[in-house]
């Protein structure tokens, strides 16, 4: 394994930079237990060198086993020798095991030595994105390319953490700098093909799905990503001719179930697609459903009125979640960020903070903030009907600007304490360019049409920085859309959603988080002069038109009749609720908690105070 390919005259990372990820020990450090006697001192690292290359020449003989056993011997004596480790490392790949507790140690023991390695530092990346650690994953996978920035694979895997994580965009220019250094190759083009669709370019989108089954037409995966496109652009009978040559190359695959099902439940056939999601545990192809899978089975019991059988789906789907797939609320992290907002957006700071100036030559955004599940999506695709208003959906502009806002201000602070040196001379101009910065984005994404005046961001939990949107928008409307938190409880545990700390794999840290976020916003309505509309989801459903007249009466547009036919908005949704929105307006959502009130007890005692001022029941 060399690191020279592709790495020629770049600039090695120093260990103790700060470039190793979050939670990794420090190479200069190893564990010490406290009051123990010094031992004898570790064998010189040359001294065994000889048992390594042992090992090297038995591995390439294909001997495994002596390979194996001299890295250990190796080991033993020097636990952290660089050539041991790798030799190890090598075996165990060599034998197939290529994930796994004992192999993910032996990367990151690589990586802590030498940080400098690209193919351990990209494989620790990759092996950290299919466990779903992203954040620890963009630490690595930012390091593989200040080492190689002419690697491929680098900008591969870099572009599948920024897609995942709704920075489609950055992802996109990764996926195709993959493409120019390494040529046209089958899983990337899917990849770019799955990042357009994330951005809406469903057309760009379709064009390298048709590359990629061009360049691996025996790949599944390609028709099936492209199958889900046409399923979103609501062409159904192209989705299933799609899936249908997946079938074709993989006839016995487990992983085509999903995908027919819920093409199945497009076509409210839920009884087909029940079936389908238990077929493979059914004939012995799995021993476990997936998550993905319970959950999506879930919600068809749901539809089917079969409760019961819906929520244990539902917790065994979070139950893996939490403990396989490590996914589990980081309520600590949660209640320091929303303190530390709460110490520093006071109506005392904000009497003498600037605020940026309006951008007249722009359109402008109109934030509709909410819980996930809220009914957000649904609200911007009635606003988004207007012809003077374009949909931006999910923008991660505002979070981005939390993460380098500090840099921009030349601050030693993290956010939010960082914003204190907007009273700094040389910052007069800085939340200018924040706002310069979320507007140049979203114009560079293409978001609004000729003529619009207004563009919509609709990321979920956004409310959490509605102190810094009033700083940069201080105009903008913010359209907080209100539902029942039973119901957005609910729908959270019954779906696969990562805002919010992970908060939505447990019962119970759903309902601590949204308390949390409520108390968050109840405190910037008492310090911030916001332009701010309180929307109940429940008053849109029971009586649309004045509702929907009265939110654009709000952001300053008239009434267009379109705006009351939101199923009919032919635009690509990129958000999870793409499917709801297709249809027409129903109630059956409301108060839909009760079916699994018996269920609920322990977050009815969390949301209680909550529930009370907002005049929700809890029966």
């Amino acid at each position: 394994m060399s690191d020279q390919d592709n790495n020629s005259g770049v600039g090695q990372v120093a260990t103790g930079s700060g470039l190793v990820a979050s939670g990794a020990a420090s190479p200069n450090r190893g564990p010490q237990r406290r009051g123990a006697v010094s031992a004898q001192p570790p064998a010189n690292p040359a001294a065994v060198d000889p048992l390594v290359n042992e090992g090297k020449a038995a591995l390439e003989a294909g001997n495994v086993t002596l390979a194996e056993l001299r890295a250990m011997q190796a080991l033993q004596q020097v636990p952290d020798h660089l050539e041991g480790l790798t030799l190890l490392y090598q075996t165990k790949r060599k034998t197939g095991v290529v994930n796994g507790p004992q192999v993910e140690s032996l990367l990151r023991r690589i990586v802590r030595k030498n940080a400098n390695l690209l193919w351990a530092t990209t494989e620790l990346a990759f092996m950290l994105f299919s466990r779903g650690e992203r954040v620890e994953c963009e630490a690595h996978a930012r390091n593989a390319i200040r080492l190689a920035p002419r690697n491929a694979q680098a900008h591969g895997i870099l572009g599948l953490i920024l897609t995942e994580t709704n920075r489609a965009l950055a992802g996109e220019y990764h996926f195709r700098k993959s493409i120019e250094l390494g040529g046209e190759h089958a899983r990337v083009a899917s990849n770019l093909a799955n990042c357009l669709k994330t951005q809406g370019k469903v057309e760009e989108s379709e064009e390298w799905y048709r590359k990629a089954s061009e360049l691996d037409p025996k790949n599944p995966d390609v028709w099936a990503g492209w199958s889900r496109l046409e399923e979103a652009r609501r062409n159904i009978p192209r989705a299933w001719e799609l899936l249908h040559k997946a079938e074709e190359v993989a006839p016995a695959s487990a992983d085509l179930s999903l995908a027919r099902a819920i093409l199945y439940g497009r076509e409210k056939k839920n009884e087909d697609a029940v079936k389908e999601l238990s077929r493979s545990q059914v004939e012995g192809k799995v021993q476990q459903i997936s998550a993905v899978a319970l959950l999506e089975r879930g919600r068809l019991y749901d539809k089917m009125d079969r409760f019961d059988d819906a929520w244990a789906d539902y917790v065994e789907g979070k139950r893996i979640c939490r403990d396989v797939q490590g996914r589990r609320y980081n309520e600590q992290m949660a209640r320091d960020l929303v303190e530390r907002l709460k110490r520093f957006f006071t109506r005392q700071r904000m009497s003498i903070l600037p605020r940026a100036q309006r951008d007249i030559d722009m359109p402008q955004p109109i934030f509709i903030v909410g819980y996930p599940r809220s009914g957000t999506t649904m609200t911007e695709q009635t606003i988004t009907a207007h012809p003077l208003v374009s949909a931006g959906d999910e923008l991660v502009f505002i979070n981005d600007l939390t993460r380098v806002g500090s840099r921009m201000l030349g601050s030693p602070l993290q956010y939010p304490e960082c914003l204190a040196d907007l009273w700094m001379g040389d910052n007069q101009l800085t939340l200018d360019q924040f706002r310069d910065y979320y507007l140049q984005r979203a114009e560079q994404l293409g978001i609004w049409e000729p003529g619009a005046r207004y563009f919509t961001d609709k990321m979920p939990l956004n409310e959490t920085h509605l102190g810094l949107i009033h700083l940069i928008f201080p105009e903008s409307p913010i359209i907080h859309v209100r539902r029942h938190p039973l119901d957005i409880l609910l729908s959270n545990f019954s779906n696969f959603l990562t805002h919010g700390f992970h908060q939505a794999f447990d019962v119970r840290t759903c309902a601590t988080h949204y308390v949390l976020i409520d108390g968050l916003v109840e405190h910037y309505k008492q310090h911030l002069d916001m332009k701010y509309l309180d929307v109940r989801y429940e008053d849109l459903v029971e009586d649309q038109e004045p509702n929907v007249r009265r939110i654009l009466d709000f952001i300053g547009v008239d009434f267009d009749p379109k705006t009351l036919a939101f199923h009919e908005n032919q635009r690509y949704a990129r958000t999870a609720s793409y499917a709801q929105v297709t249809e027409k307006l129903y109630d059956s959502s409301v108060h839909r908690y009760r079916h699994y009130r018996k269920h609920l007890n322990e977050a009815v005692q969390i949301l209680k105070p909550v529930l009370d001022r907002l005049g929700y029941p809890s029966e």
